[in-house]
């Protein structure tokens, strides 16, 4: 799974995510520092990547926009330096990696992670 890490993350977990062979970006390596929700949502669909962020605003505008994609994991855990982040990451890839390769959003907290297929609303039959 190939991976964009938002600007509110540690830039160093794409890297370590990397060392652990993982395809990741930080948004502040490609030009999306300072870039707006929905064109780093836009960036994710071109590139073929799913979005990694602490913002809830990811999840709003797929749903509001009915998009089946890119996939999208909400860390909802304040304060996770690096390594720590990157290992929930990969946790978490372990764990979703098929509905997000599918095209879903995830919500991770320190209990659980829970997982919606895209388009989020009742846009499948």
């Amino acid at each position: 799974m190939r991976l964009l890490l938002d600007q509110g993350l540690p830039r160093s977990s794409a890297m370590m995510l990397r060392g652990a062979g993982v395809d990741a970006l930080h948004a502040g390596e490609c030009g999306l520092a300072t870039v707006s929700d929905k064109a780093i949502l836009e960036a994710a669909r071109e590139q073929g990547r799913a979005v990694v962020t602490l913002d809830a605003d990811f999840h709003s505008l797929l749903a509001l926009g009915g998009a089946s994609g890119p996939s999208v994991i909400r860390i909802r855990i304040e304060g996770l330096r690096a390594e720590a982040l990157a290992d929930l990451v990969r946790t978490v890839l372990d764990r979703c990696g098929e509905d997000l390769a599918k095209g879903a959003v995830a919500s991770v907290t320190q209990r659980q992670i829970r997982v919606h297929r895209l388009p989020i609303g009742g846009g499948r039959p």
